[in-house]
């Protein structure tokens, strides 16, 4: 049995291109995220969150079901890299899979990491599931207030 998916394309002409975009893109599995994706990254990676504090950079990575024994997280040339890979153990091989939304193999994500971070005070926590990368920054690109002083 073929499922075909339905859209409700509305009376106006904004709604009909959006369709047709979503069309499009299903027709090529094109990527919906284009800015988020790294040189080496592929369409079927890990989600990653950055997150600036005043005091340093946080990075989160979903790898559910990933082993942290084989993750690989390295910082050079102000890039931080992080490589694993994710396999799924299928219960048998007589097993008919009729959709399949989660991803496995190798993956790598690169990051573009900005001036001012203190790449020899890195720390990566790997809890539940989430990679946790702390990235201090350096005293000279923390903010920090100036007072006016009364003439």
């Amino acid at each position: 049995m073929a499922l075909i998916r339905w859209y409700d394309r509305g009376p106006g002409t904004a709604d009909s291109f959006d369709w047709l975009r979503r069309e499009i893109n299903e027709l090529f599995d094109m990527p919906r995220t284009y800015d988020r994706q790294g040189v080496f990254d592929r369409a079927s990676s890990p989600s990653i969150d950055v997150i600036e504090r005043p005091e340093s950079f946080v990075i989160k990575c979903d790898l559910p079901g990933v082993d942290k024994q084989g993750l690989d997280i390295s910082i050079a040339a102000g890039v931080l890299s992080i490589k694993g890979e994710k396999r799924l153990q299928h219960s048998s091989e007589k097993a008919k899979v009729y959709k399949q939304e989660t991803w496995e193999g190798a993956f790598q994500r690169t990051i573009a990491l900005p001036a001012g971070v203190d790449a020899g005070k890195v720390e990566a926590t790997y809890k539940d599931g989430v990679l946790s990368v702390l990235i201090p920054k350096t005293e000279e690109a923390k903010a920090r207030r100036i007072e006016l002083k009364s003439r």
